[in-house]
């Protein structure tokens, strides 16, 4: 069929073209360029991301010690005192040697007294910076101390 002859009868009708060959597809140099801009833009968008994420996180363990912080103060209304540094947070999601007055859990879930980090939340009764507890997360390094986002987040009551 010649360039531009018309196929078909009636009102619809196809007209076949030919497509040079250097416009079928995408050269090799093309593709190349494009992954390496592709590449380009990932090695600077990454690095923000997971700064963001990091950020994200010491944020997110704050609001999480505020939350615990709450849980301790309604054990402390029902059990007249917060729990020893020995009964930990683990008194918020089981009751400590069969207590009466214990009407938890106070938390729903043992997850809540783990920082975003996965390690446990750290709790001085009575505290060191305060009277009643200290609640803290040891921030990303997992270390005592620290800057940015290795430093430590600490609740006092």
């Amino acid at each position: 069929m010649a360039e531009g002859q018309r196929v078909g009868r009636g009102r619809w009708t196809l007209r076949a073209t030919s497509v040079p060959q250097a416009e079928q597809g995408f050269t090799l140099m093309e593709m190349l360029v494009v992954l390496v801009i592709i590449g380009m833009i990932a090695a600077v968008a990454i690095p923000q991301v997971m700064k963001l994420l990091e950020s994200a996180k010491h944020k997110a363990a704050r609001i999480q010690l505020e939350t615990v912080s709450q849980s301790l103060g309604y054990y402390q209304m029902d059990m007249g005192g917060y729990p020893t540094t020995q009964e930990g947070l683990r008194a918020l999601v089981k009751a400590p040697q069969s207590n009466e007055l214990w009407n938890g859990p106070y938390v729903k879930d043992a997850r809540q007294i783990k920082d975003p980090w996965g390690r446990d939340l750290i709790y001085r009764s009575p505290g060191t910076q305060s009277k009643s507890f200290d609640l803290l997360s040891l921030g990303a390094d997992g270390r005592e101390g620290g800057s940015g986002d290795d430093r430590d987040i600490i609740f006092a009551h």
